[in-house]
């Protein structure tokens, strides 16, 4: 196991997991356990998230694991956490890992931060964005929502109650962040204010997923936006691949859903091997 100094100083574990083209995963490697994955299975979600993908690709690829979410959470970067910073973490996580060319994915916000990864260096073999829109992403509603909750954070309001079991309602989420926590979130939306998507033009393998449902819609409490993560693939699928994106739109998938690696893994997988063929 090897660590990875970050930018404000902080160290984090990276795991590496087979042989052959290195591909940088930031998941948590260890299964979640007990009531925390109770909960988990509750929503339809896989406790062992991290540890399946590794192993699905681990016989192929040489996986760099690293919960650089967990680390974020634990040793919070409320003034820190800007979009070209999160980009030296991950160029330091890959030094650590001594690989020197080397595949990304990431989901949601670790999706977006591959992409301000992909245009600060020119490293990447590939990129793998899930659950985050490549072009026309919502970046403006994301600032509200994390602004709304670093607010939350400091001034607690109730939650409204939960839905049944498997429909997962975002808003029925108690806020379980701290104000710090919730804080760098801030400053990683305040960081792309003024970041145009559309303009980007890369030169690696690249791959954008979604799930055709995934839109989700918070109420006044968090901002009230309705955050569009599929809509967006689904309208622009010509321009991305115009631009040389490969996309997959899962059908009926949610946010929560599309990122489980029963569903994950066979798009990503037969992708990875494909762009490295080429």
């Amino acid at each position: 196991m090897a660590e990875a100094k970050l930018h404000d100083g902080a160290t984090i574990e990276v795991e590496v997991h087979g042989s052959g083209p290195a591909v940088l995963l930031p998941v948590d490697p260890r299964p979640a356990e007990g009531e925390q994955a109770e909960e988990q299975r509750k929503w339809g979600m896989d406790p062992a998230l991290g540890r399946s993908l590794i192993d699905g690709l681990s016989d192929a690829f040489r996986v760099v694991a690293f919960d650089y979410q967990g680390h974020v959470m634990s040793t919070p970067k409320p003034d820190t956490l800007t979009p070209a910073n999160i980009a030296a973490d991950l160029l330091a996580v890959a030094d650590a890992a001594e690989a020197e060319r080397f595949a990304y994915y990431g989901y949601s916000w670790l999706a977006l931060s591959g992409l301000q990864l992909a245009i600060r260096t020119d490293r990447l073999s590939a990129l793998a964005m899930g659950g985050f829109p490549a072009y026309d992403g919502p970046y403006a509603e994301m600032l509200r929502v994390t602004t709304a909750t670093y607010e939350l954070a400091v001034n607690p309001k109730p939650a409204a109650p939960k839905s049944a079991a498997g429909e997962y309602d975002w808003s029925s989420v108690e806020v379980s962040t701290t104000e710090e926590q919730s804080r760098q979130f801030v400053t990683l939306y305040q960081g792309l204010t003024d970041f145009d998507d559309r303009a980007v033009r890369l030169s690696c393998p690249r791959l954008c997923f979604a799930g055709s449902a995934d839109e989700i819609d918070y109420d006044e409490r968090w901002g009230g936006v309705r955050v569009s993560l599929g809509g967006p693939l689904i309208r622009h699928r010509a321009e991305l691949e115009a631009l040389g994106w490969d996309v997959q739109i899962l059908d009926e998938l949610d946010h929560m859903s599309a990122m489980q690696p029963a569903n994950v893994l066979p798009v990503l997988r037969p992708w990875l091997l494909r762009a490295h063929s080429r």
